[in-house]
């Protein structure tokens, strides 16, 4: 492997630093998003029937055992349960709006990584190629013959760097788009369950 990296001369070295930041990114999204998932459904049912029963505090503490976004934000409601409707929603938003960055955490440089990578992998291939006519130039100049052999370390850091950035790129570009799916679900989970409890803290103000 060292090797290979040393063929596919110097670029090579930023592209390995790209997959080992982007597989560091996928690794901590994924065990972050696996850490606050929780059964939605099932929360606000316990939410509900908590809240129907009049347990403002015992709904709050489940909010405050249940780990990620939507927790919050219900516990944020609730929280402002004796007031008017307008303010409950008011205060959903600004909890919403501060969890959705927590969500969305590196992820941007996820994608910054898998459109470099490519590009950091074609800019190899025109340094090999820059390499492989220099040589060509330096033996014609002398009128010596130009082998395969005097050719060959251009063409593979050309080759090399090429294929490095793809491998890095086309997984990563798969990853993201995967966390921004997940990050998807738990805004949705985020609005349905807020309108959920708005409905749910106005009938119990009626």
């Amino acid at each position: 492997m060292l090797d290979i990296i040393q063929k596919g001369g110097p670029l090579m070295y930023p592209i390995l630093l790209c997959s080992i930041i982007a597989l560091a990114i996928v690794i901590e999204r994924l065990y972050y998003l696996h850490k606050i998932k929780i059964d939605t459904k099932e929360f606000m049912s316990n939410i509900e029937i908590t809240i129907k029963r009049n347990r403002i505090v015992e709904a709050i503490k489940i909010c405050e055992n249940t780990p990620g976004p939507i927790a919050y934000i219900v516990k944020v409601g609730i929280m402002k349960h004796d007031r008017p409707r307008q303010e409950i929603r008011e205060a959903i938003e600004d909890a919403g709006h501060q969890e959705i960055p927590r969500l969305e955490k590196n992820i941007n440089l996820l994608a910054s990584i898998a459109h470099i990578s490519p590009l950091l992998g074609l800019l190899g291939t025109v340094t090999g190629m820059i390499r492989a006519f220099q040589v060509i130039q330096e033996k014609s100049a002398s009128f010596n013959p130009v082998s395969p052999g005097d050719l060959a370390g251009g063409i593979w850091e050309a080759l090399l760097t090429t294929v490095a950035g793809l491998i890095v790129a086309i997984p990563t570009i798969v990853a993201y788009n995967y966390l921004v799916s997940r990050v998807e679900e738990f805004v949705l989970g985020m609005e349905k369950s807020a309108t959920e409890l708005i409905e749910l803290l106005s009938q119990r103000g009626t």
